[in-house]
Parts: C-alpha cells; structure tokens; sequence
C-alpha cells in the first residue's frame, strides 16, 4: 500500500486513483495517519476484502507533485537520525568508518511535506538525500533478525543541514543544526514493507537544480536497516509514528571539492527506487 496525507486527510494511492480511507470506510478508520500507521495490517485488510472504489482519479506520477501532501507522519514522537552511515560518504569526508551507528535527532518540528519550501539560514546550508523508515510497532531490544516487522514502511527524506550551526563548538550541534523549519521533508507517501522487497537495494538520487550529485543504493549503508532497527530499540523504546533518516550517501555539499551549499531558489529533487520522489525548493529564512 502507499498511504498518503493529502490536505490532512489519510490517503491511499493506487495506480487507480485516490481513496479517502475515512469515507470510503465510512468511519471505520481514522482520517489521520499518524493513527493508522499502527493499523496498517487491518487496513491493508479492509483494502482486500472491500476493495473500495477510487473517488479521485489523479495518478501517482500527478499526485507526487502535489503541494497538499503533508508529511505522512506529522507528530512523530521521535525522529532518529544516523551519521557516516554510507561507506562513500565517509571517504568524501574524510572520516573513519563508525564501529557502532553514530545517533542523533532531528526534532520533530522539523518534519514537514513532501514539497515543502526549505529556509537558508546561511551559506553553509546542505543537502542529504536518505531512507526514511516509519516504525509500526511498539518494542524495545528488536533483534536484528524480526527488527523489519517492527516497520510501518519507508518514505524518501532529506536530512538538510545547517554545517555552520551543525559544526559550532565543542560538542558540535548536531540535533539543533538540522531542525530548522522544513529541514525534514519526507514522502511522497509511506510505502509498505510488502512492496519493499529489501530496503538495503535501493537506488537512491539527488538533484539540485537538474545537476545530479548523489548517485547511490542502500546497499553501501554500514549499518543495515534491521541494524538500525535493532541497536536503537536496545535503548529506546521504539513506538508506532516515530520515523528514523538512516544516513545519506556520497554527494552532499560539504563533501564537494570546493564545497557547493544551497542558495534561496535552489531545487533539491530526491528520489529512491520504488518510493517516489520530493522536490523541495530554498527560500530567504
């Protein structure tokens, strides 16, 4: 399934056309999709034994551009992030490759929709095409091997930074750096874990401006997703909503030889395999 939150309403998108989850179901189920980010398995349920008719007949490829998609999950309780997590990426940085998943945060007001306009708080704004997972299930100390069935689904993500805040003092800001307004946009919708056959072997691409710079799979992650999945819940407490960007391949800005940062009007174009794609566009903060 693709499950879409289209004018704040829960959306599935088919090659069909659109769904209204709450009126098609007639109230059996909610119009908010942090609430049924929990409930995929009975939806996914109430699809096959309904099979409710398409009251939109917009497609995927005209729905993706749509400034009504909001993020598929707009009050995540936790937003994880995870740094140097592409092989690439480490070596266009300069930096040895993490012994154990290097976390952080994204705070959750960050997150915004897929087509969301990004600020530039200054000259050192950059750019982060990633994997989003959305978690479905409550659990803590996931083993690796059951850690994808604790997954709602995937969405693409930019993990877009600020390397001036991000860098300043010691410790360096991380969390703050990358939690300006909009500096989280995922979607175009979530897409389920049965249309995903492997989340590490995806083509995953980012553009600015037309010009191509990030050029990878999800197969270079050091960290694999039921990696991820499981060292975190080995701490925290994993809960239906909460999201987590898994790392960002070789390309970004910082690592560009000299350095390119993004400026008001720049277009980021990010895309993975199977999951759509989202267009954020800079503007004056």
């Amino acid at each position: 399934m693709r499950l879409a939150n289209l004018n704040g309403r829960a959306t599935l998108v088919t090659d069909d056309g659109l769904i209204d989850v709450e009126k098609a179901s007639m109230g059996a189920f909610s119009s908010d999709t942090d609430v049924l980010v929990g409930q995929l398995d009975s939806l996914a349920q109430w699809l096959h034994d309904t099979s409710p008719d398409v009251t939109d007949m917009t497609s995927p490829a005209a729905l993706v551009r749509d400034t009504g998609l909001g993020p598929v999950i707009s009050q995540p309780g936790q937003v994880f992030a995870i740094g140097l997590n592409y092989r690439t990426h480490a070596l266009e940085m300069g930096l040895t490759l993490p012994v154990k998943p290097m976390v952080f945060t994204k705070f959750p007001s960050s997150v915004a929709g897929a087509n969301a306009t990004y600020p530039i708080p200054s000259a050192k704004t950059d750019w982060e095409a990633e994997l989003v997972v959305v978690i479905g299930k409550r659990g803590r100390n996931v083993g690796a091997d059951e850690a994808l069935t604790y997954v709602a689904g995937y969405c693409v993500g930019q993990d877009l930074s600020d390397r001036e805040l991000q860098l300043l003092g010691s410790p360096a800001q991380f969390s703050l750096g990358k939690s300006y307004e909009n500096f989280a946009p995922i979607g175009p919708w979530l897409t389920t874990t049965d249309e995903v056959a492997d989340p590490n072997s995806l083509e995953i691409t980012c553009e600015v401006n037309g010009v191509l710079h990030q050029d990878s799979n999800t197969s270079d992650m050091v960290f694999t997703v039921r990696e991820l999945v499981a060292y975190v819940s080995s701490i925290c407490e994993i809960r239906p909503g909460d999201i987590m960007f898994t790392g960002s391949p070789h390309g970004v800005g910082q690592g560009q030889h000299p350095p390119v940062f993004l400026k008001p009007g720049d277009v980021l174009d990010t895309a993975i395999e199977g999951l759509g794609s989202i267009r954020n566009v800079g503007r004056e903060r």
